[in-house]
């Protein structure tokens, strides 16, 4: 592998994060200099000089042509911007231990949004801004800033952008790497402006609106306020967030071919309708739940506000909330976990399995059981109007294996760990599918902070392989072990 050019990229990686360091010191000042200033200051200072060292010894180096360069830089980058996007928190202190620190690091590069903050604002506007900058960092991807930064000339970019973004998120529209990369790019960035224009509109400061963009667009969690988006007690400010929600859940491709083309045809995936249809038929059912077991003070309206945003929360990996969960129905937590397992659509910021690969084993199984009844007959796998090759299903039901292989030794793991089954079976699925808020103690109206280090360590690794889809991350470790075998 070439050392040298895994090193400059993923140095270029950790200046972005030094360049919303710096965004935040600016933060800082403005609310005049609190108190988190100089911890920002030093890990700006320190993280550039790191991302920055690679340039200054590395005068060149040839660039990565193969999978296996690509896939560690992948997983190098985002494992040390988690490292160095912790050093704000660990200086500044307070809650944040170094667990802590570590958790909240990588839940906010991850956009999981789960917290171990008991009291969010009681933290400085620099750091608070900080937190939710990791957000917009995140749900664009590191490696995405990175091929930013890459000639479009360069074999590598071609390369990365393949491993960084699944082939499920280019099924629909064929654009060459740069060009994808642009998409993104801009429908990311166009989510976050309409967010915050709308967000001003509905009432909030300007400070409150650019951070709840950063978290509604990334389909992350962090908010400003301890009660989330219900403590702004606007129905307009929920209305937003969902629309948001659902928006940067779906196909980032398939929306900027959607505007550009006109055609709103273009937007009805199989996986598209199916999810819409699965947020659908699960609002009515949580609505009917609640209403069977109605709270103490709720109107009719309020639980189908509740039911319908807090669905939609779960199925995008948001996070954010309006309600305290703890004491729903256990129907309506089991359809949260349900939605939290399949999550949104590839080629968006969400986490989880994906509806899109939901979508195709359904076909296969359908499918299967035809050549099972009538062993004769040629079955032909489609999604939409295009077949499917069989290799391709066969890289979705293992993806669908790994996925579910993981989540039972992460349950058993926490249960081991002295969680009771609720929060252990939750916990596993919303940390690994980068949803954040689970059930129990750690539902909307919880936090993490209760929980041992081993467990929040636990569920940090989870985030980790729920946002960059597992695969990186065994081959790189296929790599490490081949190699120490080979010594």
């Amino acid at each position: 592998m070439n050392i040298k050019a895994i090193v400059m990229n993923i140095g270029r990686a950790l200046l972005v994060s030094a360049l919303f360091m710096f965004l935040s010191v600016l933060v800082s000042i403005y609310y005049g200099f609190d108190d988190a200033f100089f911890p920002l200051v030093i890990s700006c200072i320190i993280t550039s000089i790191v991302g920055a060292f690679p340039f200054i010894f590395v005068r060149t180096a040839e660039p990565l042509t193969t999978l296996r360069g690509g896939y560690v830089t992948i997983v190098a980058s985002w494992s040390l911007s988690f490292v160095f996007g912790m050093l704000p928190y660990v200086l500044y202190g307070g809650e944040f231990t170094l667990a802590n620190a570590w958790f909240e690091s990588v839940s906010g590069y991850t956009t999981t949004g789960a917290s171990i903050l008991n009291d969010i604002e009681a933290l400085p506007k620099s750091l608070l801004f900080w937190r939710s900058s990791t957000h917009f960092i995140g749900g664009l991807g590191v490696v995405v800033f990175l091929l930013l930064v890459i000639p479009s000339a360069s074999p590598y970019k071609s390369r990365l952008t393949n491993l960084e973004i699944s082939s499920l998120s280019r099924e629909g529209y064929r654009y060459r790497s740069s060009q994808t990369v642009t998409v993104i790019v801009m429908v990311y960035v166009i989510l976050n402006i309409l967010a915050f224009v709308c967000y001003m509109l509905c009432g909030m400061t300007l400070f409150e609106a650019i951070n709840h963009a950063f978290s509604v667009a990334a389909t992350g969690g962090f908010s400003t306020k301890n009660g989330s988006i219900g403590a702004f007690d606007s129905v307009g400010v929920d209305i937003v967030t969902m629309i948001f929600m659902i928006l940067a859940s779906l196909h980032f491709g398939l929306i900027y071919s959607t505007v550009a083309s006109g055609r709103f045809r273009t937007l009805l995936t199989p996986a598209f309708k199916y999810f819409m249809g699965f947020l659908a038929v699960a609002v009515v059912l949580v609505f009917i739940s609640l209403n069977v077991h109605p709270a103490e003070g709720s109107t009719v309206g309020s639980r189908f506000l509740e039911s319908a945003f807090t669905v939609v929360s779960y199925a995008t990996t948001s996070g954010l909330g309006i309600s305290d969960n703890t004491h729903w129905p256990a129907v309506a937590c089991i359809l949260l976990m349900l939605a939290s397992l399949q999550c949104g659509c590839a080629g968006s910021t969400t986490g989880g399995i994906k509806a899109d690969r939901v979508v195709l084993a359904y076909k296969a199984a359908i499918v299967q059981i035809r050549r099972m009844a009538n062993p004769n007959s040629v079955s032909q796998i489609k999604y939409g109007k295009e077949p499917v090759e069989d290799s391709r299903i066969q890289n979705v039901l293992v993806f669908i294996f790994v996925y579910i292989a993981l989540l039972f030794v992460s349950i058993l793991c926490l249960y081991a760990m002295g969680l009771d089954s609720v929060e252990a079976i939750s916990g596993s699925i919303c940390s690994l599918g980068n949803v954040g808020s689970a059930l129990g103690a750690i539902s909307l109206g919880g936090n993490y902070s209760s929980l041992p280090n081993a467990a929040k360590l636990l569920m940090s690794f989870n985030m980790f392989l729920g946002r960059i889809e597992i695969y990186p991350f065994l081959v790189v470790l296929g790599l490490i072990f081949s190699g120490s075998r080979k010594k």
